[in-house]
């Protein structure tokens, strides 16, 4: 995936579901979710053991989500990505959305990427929406 395409996901999608989504601060999904949320984007938590993360109301599953998601990014080891992605997809054909499926920095799962790009999705995996957000702002001065 180019940086241009990354630009294009950050700049374009301000709602994201983050699957896995911790309650502990210390934890990288939470640090990573808050940082999305204080610079603007919409956090939807999905966590079946939390009610509430971040100020955020958490839903069981991404089917539970009443509202659009844009980006799902997934915050769970790669062998549970395969059926977060088949949530995705039943998503998208009732809804429409949502658009990306992004798999956080160190989670790899090939099968998963291939399932989502045959309905449509954009994939990316093993990169950090912060990391790659801070660095799209390092390039945008004044931002």
């Amino acid at each position: 995936m180019s940086q241009e395409e990354i630009k294009s996901i950050l700049e374009s999608y301000r709602t994201v579901a983050v699957v896995g989504l911790p309650r502990d601060p210390d934890k990288a999904g939470y640090r990573v979710a808050q940082y999305l949320q204080s610079v603007g984007y919409s956090i939807i938590p999905v966590n079946p053991f939390a009610d509430e993360v971040l100020g955020e109301k958490s839903y069981k599953s991404l089917l539970d989500v009443p509202e659009t998601i844009e980006v799902v990014d997934i915050f769970r080891p790669a062998e549970d990505v395969p059926a977060i992605v088949d949530e995705a997809i039943q998503l998208k054909k009732r809804v429409g959305s949502p658009k990306v499926v992004w798999m956080q920095l160190g989670i790899v799962n090939e099968e998963a990427a291939r399932m989502a790009r045959e309905a449509g999705f954009t994939v990316v995996m093993d990169r950090c929406m912060m990391r790659e957000h801070k660095r799209l702002r390092q390039e945008k001065p004044n931002s």
